[in-house]
């Protein structure tokens, strides 16, 4: 029977029944892991950024729509200060996605050993699991593409239009935190039109979604579009990175080696070749066009990651409905998992003490774990320098990092810029020279840790002319 036609008590007594299943152990134990180790270190740059960009709500963003710094606003407000609540909706994210994977298999037939496979996918993905230790886009965003993927795959088994004014709904709220998944559905759209089912394009409850981005591209027209600017500077980013060649390893890499990728890998191909799932074969070429143009368009690896939760049930259903060979029933699978989870842990979360971090710089840690570290250090540095500083001193920094931890200028004569390179702002002051540097206590290495920190006196233009001068997109 489906959900959308049970009885109240019937759908609370399903979700009971399905609580009690290792779907919700996993997502369970996501959740801890991540709370456990939501305290740790500190805020992330991103993070800081969100919190400054949510002390001005807005419609838009130069960098992104309103959805995270509003969150950011939100927790802050509920609990200011607090690292764990200010990371809560990134972990009920997380952990969302786990259910919704299983959720995604059980629409495409797979029964309970389905389920628990695709879940526990999501469950030990690094890229996943890694980017829920912190609130950013990049966090919310694969939950939200799941979400909208699991109610694509419902409709198409039951043709029920209701379903369709939710998946406007999902992806209005997507597109409220990226705006990558406009490319899904351009992608996806093509992929029903060329092998079906055509019908679910002429739906007109498919398509008030759409409304929602009315807001934010008004708020980006009447600012110039930055938006687009933005494109730019990932694409240098990801040339800086190693450019278009390191897209897909790093993308199977992301889902998790061997698991994860075989399982991408392995779920591209099963909606197209497969009978059973022949209904959602345009699911697969989707995500083939999906990697193509975040690939072309020089994004970030990460961006096609949305794609991983209905691939990894597609496999987990294929593999259930296949009669295994005799040799294969008697290999216990959840070894493979745990010890997966277990090797991937500390190049996932933060799970050393931060001293750690220094006694042994070779221990393996996430990829910005030191960068959490050292923010009160750099606040304290800057502000001992500025109550030493003229009168009329204003702070800025040379990234946004460093300013979601300080500030931006208004009438200031004088300037204490903090990063290395000054020569966009000490062009409109008539000296400049280094007064001190910052760091962090620990003497973790880090972007921010020996940044200098510049006097620049005598100011020759007014603010309204120096300050669209000293902006720049930087990813």
């Amino acid at each position: 029977m489906d959900a959308v036609a049970m009885a109240p008590d019937q759908a609370k007594a399903e979700l009971a029944r399905f609580a009690r299943r290792p779907v919700a152990l996993l997502a369970a134990g996501v959740a801890v892991a991540l709370l456990l180790t939501a305290g740790r270190y500190g805020y992330f740059g991103d993070e800081l950024y969100f919190l400054a960009a949510g002390r001005h709500l807005a419609w838009g963003y130069a960098d992104q729509p309103p959805l995270v710094p509003f969150l950011a606003w939100a927790t802050d407000r509920l609990a200011p200060g607090s690292l764990v609540v200010f990371r809560l909706p990134a972990i009920a994210a997380t952990a969302g996605g786990v259910v919704v994977t299983a959720l995604l298999a059980r629409e495409l037939g797979g029964r309970r050993k389905a389920q628990t496979r695709a879940a526990a996918a999501y469950a030990i993905c690094g890229q996943f699991v890694g980017s829920g230790h912190y609130l950013a886009t990049s966090t919310i965003d694969p939950l939200l593409w799941t979400l909208v993927l699991w109610l694509v795959v419902r409709w198409v088994r039951t043709r029920h239009d209701p379903l369709l004014v939710w998946l406007g709904v999902v992806t209005a709220v997507a597109l409220n935190d990226k705006f990558l998944v406009g490319a899904f559905w351009v992608v996806a759209g093509l992929a029903l039109l060329a092998f079906g089912p055509r019908e679910m394009l002429r739906r007109p409850k498919l398509w008030l979604g759409a409304l929602s981005l009315v807001p934010t591209l008004l708020w980006q027209r009447a600012n110039g579009w930055p938006r687009l600017g933005m494109g730019d500077a990932v694409g240098a980013e990801v040339d800086a990175a190693g450019g278009r060649e390191s897209f897909v390893p790093d993308l199977l890499a992301g889902a998790g080696w061997v698991i994860g990728a075989l399982g991408v890998l392995y779920g591209v191909v099963v909606p197209i070749g497969s009978e059973q799932l022949r209904p959602y074969r345009f699911l697969g070429w989707t995500t083939l066009g999906v990697v193509a143009v975040f690939l072309f368009a020089n994004g970030r690896y990460y961006y096609a990651a949305g794609m991983f939760g209905v691939l990894w049930a597609a496999a987990a259903v294929h593999l259930e409905a296949r009669e295994p060979a005799s040799w294969w029933r008697w290999v216990p699978t959840w070894p493979v998992f745990v010890l997966s989870a277990v090797f991937s842990l500390p190049f996932t979360l933060p799970v050393w003490p931060a001293r750690f971090l220094v006694d042994h710089p070779e221990a393996p840690r996430p990829a910005y774990a030191a960068e959490e570290i050292g923010w009160p250090d750099l606040v304290s540095d800057v502000a001992a320098l500025y109550r030493t500083a003229p009168p009329g001193t204003a702070i800025v920094t040379g990234g946004y990092w460093q300013a979601g931890a300080l500030g931006r200028p208004d009438r200031a004569d004088n300037v204490l810029f903090v990063g290395y390179d000054p020569s966009k702002a000490a062009k409109y002051f008539r000296d400049a020279r280094i007064v001190g540097q910052v760091g962090n206590r620990l003497g973790v290495r880090n972007g921010s840790a020996h940044l200098p920190v510049w006097q620049l006196s005598g100011r020759t233009a007014g603010w309204a002319e120096i300050w669209p001068q000293l902006k720049d997109m930087k990813a």
